[in-house]
């Protein structure tokens, strides 16, 4: 499985005779730096509507969209939906937001997208543990700050967390309340952390770790 950060909650997934794209966003605020995510692709996953992981119009071709919960099927890989906050407030603020499970190259992967409330045990038995999460770490209203990432993982046990949702130079600083990912890598103190120096990795199921490591891409500006 080829996995490459596009900036911000957005993945390109390629392997299994597919290509899924997670969370294309449109560049302003927290985003406004990166390159806008238009890549050709099979499948898009969105978490929600918001400008930041709903943009869609942006993208080439017709690829089939998923956004919301649910079971899907789609060139033989099964899609989980599974609902969870996308706010403290119950929902009242930003309404739902969608993670996504699934499994693809032999990877079983969770992408909580702008989780913002804790896993319940009947989110944690539709998620199972994942081989790869992709945890937002950078707080707001709208997502998980570096504590409430710390909580997930230890709920969730993946061997491989790729934090997401963080300040980076991408940010127009006036616009953009999310925090940088030092914080998150401070309060994970004692985790190994692995640093690749592109914006992409390779991940096959004999290269997993056993017990949990923090896997930062760097995005290339």
């Amino acid at each position: 499985l080829s996995v490459q950060w596009l900036g911000h909650t957005c993945f390109l997934f390629t392997g299994g005779g597919a290509k899924i794209l997670v969370n294309p966003f449109r560049t302003a605020g927290c985003t406004a730096g990166y390159r806008p995510p238009k890549v050709a692709v099979d499948l898009v996953l969105i978490s929600s509507q918001l400008l930041d992981e709903g943009a869609v119009d942006i993208l080439p071709g017709n690829p089939k969209l998923i956004y919301e919960p649910g079971v899907y099927e789609f060139k033989g890989i099964k899609f989980q939906g599974i609902a969870i906050d996308h706010d403290r407030k119950g929902g009242r603020q930003f309404g739902s937001n969608t993670a996504w499970s699934w499994k693809q190259g032999g990877i079983n992967i969770l992408h909580l997208g702008g989780a913002a409330a804790p896993i319940s045990i009947e989110q944690k038995i539709l998620m199972g543990r994942p081989d790869v999460a992709f945890i937002p770490v950078g707080g707001s209203a709208k997502a998980y700050n570096a504590e409430e990432a710390k909580q997930a993982i230890q709920v969730l046990n993946p061997k491989l967390v790729i934090p997401t949702h963080y300040r980076t130079q991408a940010a127009d600083a006036a616009k953009c309340d999310i925090s940088p990912l030092d914080n998150f890598l401070t309060l994970m103190k004692g985790m190994t952390v692995r640093r690749s120096n592109g914006d992409s990795i390779s991940i096959s199921p004999k290269d997993l770790p056993e017990s949990s490591v923090i896997q930062v891409l760097s995005y290339k500006f």
